[in-house]
């Protein structure tokens, strides 16, 4: 028998893909390249969570200011949502930097270089 979902999981899925493309058309030259990395919708299908990352960004500035654009345009983001989905309300968005995978990035270094002072002795 296969997992079953709840709806929550589906609408979350469904924002993620569908805020992924909707990121990649806003036209701000601050915004870098940000990729959508998980959705966390409430229960009652109110309010929703979204985690992103950004390519090649390190700097806690650059962080804060990407931040701050997409809850910015969450109004915006919530509106092309809105025509595209079969949802009765939209839920509100608000951006939340994901940092797990610089997190996974440095702890790779540092088991390669673990390995490799290993191999040296």
């Amino acid at each position: 028998m296969g997992q079953e979902y709840s709806r929550t999981q589906r609408v979350g899925d469904f924002l993620q893909r569908e805020l992924s493309t909707l990121v990649q058309s806003l036209c701000d030259p601050r915004l870098g390249i940000v990729s959508v990395t998980a959705v966390d919708v409430s229960r009652d299908l109110s309010h929703a969570k979204v985690y992103f990352t950004m390519i090649n960004c390190e700097a806690k500035k650059d962080i804060e200011d990407t931040t701050s654009i997409l809850n910015r345009a969450s109004g915006f983001l919530r509106r092309g949502l809105s025509k595209t989905s079969g949802l009765r309300t939209v839920p509100k968005i608000r951006f939340y930097f994901d940092s797990s995978i610089s997190r996974a990035r440095d702890v790779n270094s540092l088991i390669y270089q673990v390995s490799n002072s290993k191999i040296k002795k």
